[in-house]
């Protein structure tokens, strides 16, 4: 049996950011995941890197040093993201409405602020937008906003992020295991020893390791209690709530931040591959209702978002979808939108090592704090990068567009297909292409996002997709965008893969 020195126990962006980084570093590490990659929060978020615009007013009006430091930390790993995987997030312009001058005054500030503080990792500055230019932007916005300004921060594809992390650990060595749930921990002498993973069809597997860590995220406290019963529950979960329109309510590629509903949340209008992303967080729910997007949340949006595009109707909505975010518990109870989406990185008098809080924009952080805790002698960090990029950042645009540009001559779907292709694999849309047994295998099977046979059999052996769930919702956003179309698309992509698993049973769990 392998002793590891690590098992990471979820491979949501916390468990696959910890793994890339400790693959960095060589060492013996096995990610047992009870489902699919990214299957809960991590693919389920705004698509959003940002510094958090909020947490910066937050930090002033408070006079709040940890709100300041995590708006810092996010806008650097914002840069990050941003470089190493340009394929899968960009930068994106959101326009902030302003009614008056006090207004315009006061948001001016703190948004300078925003970039002051992101130094040398900033984007485009923070500028006045004019009423003419806010209006060809957003042409369906009522015209009580007169003005407004225009920031950045950046957006991305969080489930294909997610599996590229986990693709890329995998080749550098780590052992990743889906459908491994883990169902109890061995101890010895009080001490954590080992996971005990189970499989669907209930077999289950001993996990030795040095180090144990639970990155579980919104279930972490489940994993801290089998570990130590004692221990007091640390997190709270607030509920992200958001719905995919049909139509582009933000045709000029400028996303919209609404700063104040009357509850005090914030509400984010964004481009999303040619539709609308409308999304809002900070709902207290219990673990288990953490997905669930009930008929109310939908009138909430909706009802909220007629204010600002008037002739927008309830049955624009072509998907939904929530995630609950962990947020560390507050000590005398907050409401979750006054709670710092900071982490923790905790050790239990038993040894499990549990990550705690945090936010996709800011994982890597949260890996890093981890491995200063796990501790012990550790090789140097070696270059990786992502499956999809080229070796180092720079090279990587450059090469990216020269493929864009063979690809768009030679595939059926031409241009628009090209950057799907691109967008959703980088320099592996070649190795896609190369592979699809004929041309026939190219075609695009959908109007909403040119997924094609070929994509879905290389999803399957390269990319640890096993159900039909895993190609539309995971693989491709196309159960994000228009659930009706997912399900067109659900018996074609079952098919397929019953007759691409009876053909190799054997490699339930190949290298990418």
């Amino acid at each position: 049996m392998t002793m590891f020195d690590l098992v990471i126990i979820g491979a949501g962006s916390s468990g696959a950011c910890l793994a890339y980084e400790v693959a960095r570093r060589g060492m013996r590490v096995a990610l047992l995941e009870a489902h699919d990659p990214a299957i809960g929060t991590s693919s389920r978020s705004t698509k959003l890197l940002h510094g958090g615009v909020r947490y910066l007013e937050l930090a002033f009006r408070r006079a709040d040093p940890a709100q300041l430091k995590l708006v810092r930390e996010a806008l650097a790993e914002r840069r990050h993201w941003i470089d190493q995987a340009p394929f899968l997030a960009r930068e994106l312009r959101i326009a902030l409405p302003t009614h008056n001058t006090f207004e315009q005054l006061y948001y001016r500030v703190g948004l300078g602020m925003y970039d002051l503080l992101a130094g040398a990792e900033g984007l485009q500055p923070t500028e006045a937008i004019q009423p003419a230019q806010l209006r060809e932007l957003l042409p369906s916005l009522t015209p009580k906003v007169r003005a407004g300004l225009l920031y950045s921060d950046g957006q991305f594809d969080d489930a294909r992020l997610n599996l590229l992390l986990v693709l890329t650990a995998q080749r550098a060595g780590v052992t990743v295991q889906r459908d491994c749930a883990v169902v109890g921990f061995e101890q010895r002498d009080g001490h954590v020893q080992a996971a005990i993973s189970q499989t669907p069809d209930g077999q289950q597997q001993r996990w030795e390791a040095k180090r144990v860590v639970n990155a579980t995220g919104i279930a972490a406290d489940r994993l801290r209690q089998w570990a130590q019963p004692d221990a007091p529950p640390r997190l709270l979960v607030s509920r992200g709530m958001h719905l995919v329109l049909r139509d582009s309510l933000c045709p000029g590629g400028v996303g919209l931040l609404i700063p104040r509903t009357r509850d005090g949340r914030v509400l984010f209008v964004l481009p999303f591959q040619g539709r609308t992303l409308v999304g809002t967080t900070d709902q207290v729910c219990a673990v288990d209702e953490a997905t669930a997007v009930t008929p109310a949340d939908t009138s909430y949006l909706i009802e909220h978002l007629q204010h600002w595009f008037p002739g927008l109707s309830a049955e624009a909505v072509s998907a939904s979808w929530a995630g609950g975010r962990p947020l560390i518990q507050p000590a005398g109870g907050a409401s979750s939108s006054r709670v710092v989406r900071e982490h923790e990185v905790e050790t239990l008098p038993c040894g499990l090592i549990s990550l705690l809080g945090g936010k996709w924009t800011t994982c890597r952080s949260l890996a890093l704090d981890a491995l200063r805790v796990i501790g012990g002698h550790q090789p140097s960090a070696q270059p990786l990068p992502l499956l999809g990029a080229a070796a180092t950042a720079a090279q990587t645009r450059p090469a990216l567009q020269q493929l864009r540009e063979q690809l768009a001559a030679e595939i059926p779907g031409g241009a628009n297909q090209a950057d799907h292709l691109i967008g959703s694999y980088g320099l592996r849309a070649r190795q896609l292409v190369d592979e699809a047994p004929d041309r026939r295998d190219l075609e695009p099977l959908s109007a909403v996002v040119p997924v094609s046979r070929a994509e879905w059999r290389f999803n399957h052996r390269h990319e640890l997709a096993r159900s039909s769930d895993d190609l539309l919702q995971r693989r491709s956003r196309i159960g994000f965008l228009d659930q009706v179309e997912a399900e067109r698309l659900a018996t074609p992509a079952a098919d397929l893969l019953e007759v691409l698993n009876s053909a190799s049973p054997s490699s339930h769990h190949p290298n990418p």
